[in-house]
């Protein structure tokens, strides 16, 4: 099943400064109360509430939904993991709407440059979502794989050597004898 969707969308920042100064109530409308104490602490709130409304923009496209229809405004919000990223957070309408669609995650990305914000939005379910174990499982099996075919081609190489001949009888214990030059065939170059 292929993923649930992708969104994306972009705010004008001066257009977010003018929205915030002409209409304060504006702020405490739309954004939660953690995103104003986290975009106030910045030096250009106003780039920081325009990644957070693009973010809110880019998540519903990515549920291919929009806002009205049950959908609010502060249904969608931003918040941040340990580490500083950016996460979607989903309440209400969203949330009913991802669980509909078996939406378990919407990773997002948050930029902006001293003009816009832009906020990428990636809908997850279950059997597509990244997982860190798959790939270090992914990986392990590869490695035997080829450790595997290695000592398949080290055993045929010993079969072909003793029928031409080239490897004198080694004592039991004492592993392989090589012959030859280290030239740009030698094994490693």
């Amino acid at each position: 099943m292929p993923l649930a969707g992708v969104g994306v969308d972009i705010v004008d920042i001066a257009r977010m400064e003018r929205v915030i100064e002409r209409t304060p109530a504006f702020r405490r409308r739309v954004f939660t109360d953690a995103e104003r104490a986290y975009c106030d602490r910045r030096v250009r709130p106003a780039q920081h509430y325009a990644a957070r409304f693009a973010a809110r923009e880019a998540v519903l496209k990515a549920l291919g939904i929009g806002f009205g229809g049950g959908v609010g405004v502060r249904d969608v919000s931003v918040e941040s993991d340990e580490s500083g990223r950016p996460l979607a957070v989903l309440a209400g309408g969203a949330a009913r709407a991802a669980e509909e669609q078996g939406v378990i995650q919407v990773a997002i990305s948050l930029s902006f440059t001293h003009e816009v914000a832009v906020a990428n939005a990636v809908a997850l379910r279950e059997e597509t979502r990244p997982r860190e174990r798959d790939a270090r499982d992914a990986r392990r099996a590869l490695e035997a794989d080829f450790r595997d075919a290695r000592r398949l081609v080290d055993e045929l190489e010993r079969v072909q050597e003793d029928e031409a001949g080239l490897v004198p009888e080694a004592p039991r214990g004492q592993g392989r004898i090589e012959f030859g030059d280290a030239g740009d065939d030698a094994p490693g170059r």
